[in-house]
């Protein structure tokens, strides 16, 4: 999640992406996210075991800033919000 291209990024792990994506987007849990507005779902990724999804969360957070925006930038250089991509039916 982020506020604005090369903005304040945060890095989070969930069972449900459209559900948390909602509470960010409209700040219903306080915390990071509420705290730095950051609404804009910019980068995801899908695992099918929550131990690996938590492993890779616990890396990227390890990364520095440079290749957490390369990697967004890879597969989505304009920063588009994705939010209406993973609600699409």
């Amino acid at each position: 999640m982020t506020n604005k291209p090369n903005g304040t990024l945060y890095i989070g792990v969930t069972k449900d992406l459209v559900r948390r994506s909602y509470e960010h987007r409209n700040s219903l849990i306080d915390g990071f996210t509420k705290k730095y507005n950051l609404k804009m779902l910019v980068y995801f990724e899908v695992f099918d075991r929550v131990e690996d999804a938590i492993l890779r969360e616990k890396r990227l957070k390890k990364w520095n800033r440079q290749w957490k925006i390369d990697m967004i930038e890879k597969s989505n250089p304009a920063w588009v919000d994705l939010y209406n991509q993973i609600t699409a039916s």
